[in-house]
């Protein structure tokens, strides 16, 4: 019998791997960068009840914070990489630990300058950027640290709050090292009984197999994983919950959902209508479903069959390098410039490691520092939705490009909330490519399918999960425990609630969000769902219009953290601050819902 083995790190030929040495050709300058780090965080910190006395001495506090901070984002960054190229590798696992020891060391030594300069006042701060032109480039910081003016705490208090930093992400930490290094799925006999590895990356394979069996199986198997660790990793997550209520509520905050998003002044009204524009829609999602369960030809519909495509023309493999043409075929409405950086970067800079290896951080992911190429992290498989995963993660790295190259370091990053805006605009740009190239109606029901089970994944799923997650926070606000019973029952009623009548029970689905990584990072995973809103109607903007509509987007690209994200999303020509462009989004996977049910009938 056949078994198919996952290549160790070191059989990956070097071609298909990041070119992550550039960040630092010599590791021992890791260290070096780590060491002036702290240096310099040590100068700030003997200007302690000094910082915010005069507009020169907060230029130099500031200029020295930033300083510091760019060397360890460099450290903490290339170490948290080559920590991903494999997990199990005990050289970048301490060094990934070093510099998280350093960086809350940081945290702690700096935690007095924003107490500091809260204490000095709105009016001393506006008076200190009048008189320091230097304090210029830092007004917009200092504007959203005067927001935070009543959530910030005492100097004392914020300096034990950032010593106890590492402790605090202890949840994450624990979880990844859980999901990622010592669980073991075991091997799955595929279609044509070669056996392979159960792992992340080829879970989804495996549920969108032709096979039935193959699909329950690998389904079984995974989840039986999580089920046999269901109290350990409820423990975990309700430890992470009750660690986010407890800061919001040392910091003032009404809730955890505040805390989350009041740094980036979003109010709560944007999370809110999401779930409820989302709700209004659910009956296009239960029709969809029951397409599924029509052309699929069974009598119960199980949540391991939703994965399947429903039209399959082909077989088509691909190679990275037709991946990377498609992508700049489709990415062409963006301009030569931004096709000709994005190639570049691909396929001679090395931006991509593109293979799985074992023991690789699973999934995809765009990172990098200020200063280092914008990198992209995947486990490129060959297939269509890997061109997607491309294209996703190539938008995040060309938004840092395009920032990187406009705006100052300390505006160089970005919101999570305009962040999924640049890598779902790729995305939407590819499928409205591809469905305009569609020879036949057939193809046309595939595009249609993909782009609908896009919608599903992003849109439904993601608001499902933030649904969760304001559940179990408002359930730890209230005094109670996370136990696996609660988490269970909340998870498998939503996923009853979204899927529908046409859906079958499943024992296993229950257990589904004891994977999901993200709900580590508290309030995050929403923001794939209003990004891919905002995405779309963006997508529609520069397909429909001109050199002004893509002259806007490129300039939206290139504003980085410079501004509030609704603010910087009305540059791009789109209002998060209303109910218009997610009910645009579902108002569109509705009618593409219709359209897929007649062409499938015919």
């Amino acid at each position: 019998m056949n078994t198919a083995k996952l290549r160790a790190r070191n059989e990956i030929p070097d071609e298909y791997k990041w070119n992550i040495q550039a960040m630092y050709p010599d590791e021992g300058k890791v260290e070096s960068d780590i060491s002036e780090c702290l240096r310099i965080a040590g100068v700030l910190s003997d200007m302690q009840g000094k910082a915010a006395a005069s507009p020169e001495s907060l230029l130099r506090a500031l200029d020295l914070y930033s300083d510091a901070s760019r060397l360890i984002e460099n450290a903490f960054v290339y170490a948290h990489m080559k920590h991903d190229e494999d997990n199990s590798d005990a050289k970048y696992t301490a060094m990934y630990g070093k510099t998280v020891s350093a960086l809350t060391s940081f945290n702690a030594m700096t935690s007095f300058l924003d107490p500091e300069i809260i204490s000095a006042g709105e009016k001393k701060i506006t008076e200190f950027i009048s008189a320091e032109p230097g304090l210029e480039k830092y007004s917009f910081m200092l504007e959203t640290l005067m927001l935070r003016s009543e959530h910030m705490l005492t100097p004392d208090q914020e300096f034990v709050l950032a010593s106890l930093g590492e402790s605090l992400r202890a949840p994450d930490e624990i979880f990844t090292m859980l999901n990622d290094v010592d669980f073991d799925f075991g091997n799955i006999k595929d279609a044509t009984g070669r056996l392979t590895p159960l792992t992340h990356g080829t879970f989804s394979r495996f549920l969108e197999s032709d096979s039935r069996e193959v699909r329950k199986t690998a389904y079984d198997a995974l989840y039986s994983k999580y089920r046999e660790f269901n109290n350990t990793i409820s423990a975990v997550y309700n430890s992470s919950v009750k660690t986010d209520v407890t800061v919001a509520s040392l910091r003032g905050y009404s809730s955890s959902l505040e805390a989350a998003l009041s740094p980036e002044n979003i109010p709560a009204s944007v999370y809110d209508n999401l779930v409820k524009a989302v709700h209004k829609y659910l009956p296009a999602m239960h029709k969809y479903v029951g397409i599924r369960k029509r052309v699929l030809g069974v009598d119960e519909l199980k949540m391991y069959d939703i994965y399947k495509p429903l039209i399959k023309p082909d077989d088509r493999k691909y190679t990275f390098e037709e991946a990377v043409d498609i992508c700049c075929e489709a990415l062409a409405p963006l301009g030569k410039e931004y096709v000709s950086v994005l190639r570049n970067g691909l396929l001679n800079e090395k931006w991509v490691d593109i293979y799985e290896n074992k023991g690789k951080t699973s999934g995809a992911y765009s990172f990098g520092s200020y200063d280092s190429m914008p990198y992209i992290l995947m486990n490129f498989s060959g297939e269509l939705r890997d061109v997607f995963t491309l294209i996703h993660e190539s938008g995040h790295s060309m938004h840092a490009y395009y920032t990187r190259k406009t705006q100052p370091y300390i505006y160089g990053s970005h919101s999570i909330f305009t962040a999924e805006v640049a890598s779902t605009v790729n995305e939407t740009l590819l499928i409205h490519c591809l469905m305009d190239n569609a020879e036949t109606d057939h193809m046309k029901a595939y595009i249609i399918n993909f782009y609908l089970e896009e919608f599903k994944s992003t849109l439904f799923r993601q608001t499902m999960f933030a649904e969760f997650e304001k559940m179990a926070h408002e359930h730890a606000e209230s005094g109670e425990s996370l136990t696996a019973e609660y988490l269970n029952g909340i998870y498998n009623d939503l996923n009853t609630s979204y899927f529908g009548e046409y859906m079958s029970a499943d024992d296993m689905i229950q257990y589904e969000w004891s994977r999901i990584p993200h709900f580590y990072s508290a309030f995050y995973v929403y923001q794939y769902a209003t990004g891919f809103s905002a995405a779309n109607a963006i997508a529609n903007l520069i397909l429909s219009g001109g050199e002004k509509e893509r002259s806007d987007y490129l300039k939206f690209l290139t504003t980085g953290a410079s501004d509030y994200p609704i603010e910087l999303l009305r540059i791009a020509g789109v209002d998060m601050d209303t109910e218009e462009p997610v009910l645009n989004a579902l108002s569109a996977f509705s009618e593409l819902v219709d359209t897929l049910d007649e062409l499938l009938k015919g």
